[in-house]
């Protein structure tokens, strides 16, 4: 494996990553949560997102808050983070 395909494994933002992100920051369990659910339903909120921005804009992707709170599920946020 090359080195560019290493580094775009390590930072690429899958359904199960992005899952897993969501579910520790709402301390549940990853597999309870439906990538097509609204997460605000699950108690997301602007604080546990803004904390999630941090994270992944950490991973080095900018991600736009009113974005991911246009759409607030896992699916959606996987699209944008690797768009």
């Amino acid at each position: 494996m090359s080195q560019e395909t290493e580094d775009t494994a390590a930072t690429a933002f899958t359904v199960e990553r992005v899952r897993a992100d969501a579910a520790h920051i709402l301390a549940e369990p990853a597999e309870d949560i439906d990538p097509a659910e609204d997460l605000f339903d699950r108690g997301m909120d602007s604080v546990r997102m803004m904390s999630l921005m941090e994270q992944w804009r950490s991973a080095g992707v900018e991600v736009d808050f009113a974005d991911l709170a246009e759409r607030p599920t896992i699916d959606a946020w996987v699209a944008l983070l690797n768009g």
